[in-house]
């Protein structure tokens, strides 16, 4: 019984299904910082000619009111300028980013769509369960990661830079497009360096971000079982509205027995009652069978009713065997069964 209870069994794909529609989703934050850096640097070396144009221009622009006097106005008009061609070189860049995380989170998850996280939760702000989540073992984990990430990435950067440190005495007496061009070297190698090791960092978050989610989506046997009850129905339910549907449908086929020319049995194990309308085209038609009991059941009406009864036990195994309730006998019957009926017909005009 223990072992229904442990949570072994991998998620089932309602229980993904279930959660996904709450929001609860495998994202690694690793990994979309990658994919939105790595579309940045890309958009920059797309854009570097087009950027340092516009750099270029406002160097220009500002050069140009060298030893004017500043006054409100001025001022006004170059903050309106400089804005303009701030977002002239921004807006190009943030909106391939912009998709980026967006395609980032989709590659993780797929489209997810759900107001379920947006809904209050008073138990969010019990104090009692925070301090709990502030102190778990996941918050823990989560600390150790960001600390050791933001470390690595530190470290790397910090070297990075000393050693262009050294080279901005040089660089600073050099014109402004050789400056420029020095910037948008460095910053390359900068930029390449911090995606290789964010790529690390991101595949190593992936899988660990995955496998927590998966884990903690684990089921006990119990739990898949009382899943599977609630999508096919509970086996008890379903065999008591199957046994109800059988019931009703033995009444309304020995309801049919009072109409029927003639009930051919084994003599005792099977029953098969025949009924056929001369004139109206078409075969002898069973209107009721069984076996056993039900065999029983229907001689006892028949007889009660007056339907001629007919001992032939191969053609009544034959015909329970082969033709099911409310079909027409095949036509390897037909010699059969007409015996049968002239024999009953005859009966009658005896009588």
């Amino acid at each position: 019984m223990a072992d229904d209870l442990e949570k072994t069994e991998e998620p089932t794909p309602k229980k993904l299904e279930d959660a996904k529609k709450e929001g609860n989703v495998p994202k690694s934050m690793d990994t979309s910082g990658f994919i939105t850096l790595l579309t940045a640097v890309i958009a920059f070396v797309a854009l570097t000619g087009w950027i340092f144009d516009r750099l270029e221009l406002l160097y220009r622009y500002y050069i140009h009111y060298v030893g004017v006097e500043l006054t409100p106005r001025l001022m006004t008009e170059i903050a309106s300028y400089t804005i303009f061609q701030v977002l002239i070189m921004v807006l190009p860049l943030a909106l391939p980013v912009a998709i980026a995380g967006m395609l980032g989170a989709w590659a993780q998850f797929g489209f997810v769509f759900t107001t379920k996280p947006l809904v209050p939760d008073l138990t969010k702000i019990d104090p009692i369960k925070g301090m709990k989540n502030l102190f778990s073992l996941k918050k823990a984990v989560e600390s150790i990661k960001v600390t050791v990430k933001v470390g690595a990435v530190f470290a790397v950067a910090f070297s990075i830079f000393l050693s262009f440190i050294k080279e901005l005495v040089s660089v600073s007496r050099s014109p402004l497009p050789q400056q420029l061009a020095w910037l948008s070297d460095r910053a390359m190698v900068l930029a390449a360096v911090m995606l290789v090791l964010l790529m690390v960092l991101a595949l190593i978050d992936l899988v660990f971000v995955r496998y927590n989610y998966f884990k903690g989506l684990r089921m006990s046997k119990q739990e898949i079982k009382d899943e599977m009850k609630q999508m096919e129905g509970n086996p008890e339910i379903k065999a008591k509205i199957r046994q109800i549907q059988m019931e009703m449908a033995r009444k309304r086929m020995l309801a049919e027995v009072p109409n029927a020319d003639v009930v051919i049995t084994n003599p005792t194990h099977f029953a098969v009652a025949l009924r056929y309308k001369e004139g109206e085209g078409g075969a002898p038609k069973v209107v009721a069978k069984g076996a056993d009991l039900i065999a029983l059941k229907i001689r006892e009406i028949a007889r009660e009713h007056h339907v001629q009864i007919v001992e032939n036990p191969p053609l009544a195994r034959e015909l329970y065997r082969s033709v099911e309730v409310d079909q027409e006998i095949p036509e390897r019957f037909y010699q059969a069964v007409a015996e049968v009926l002239a024999f009953v017909y005859r009966s009658k005009r005896a009588l």
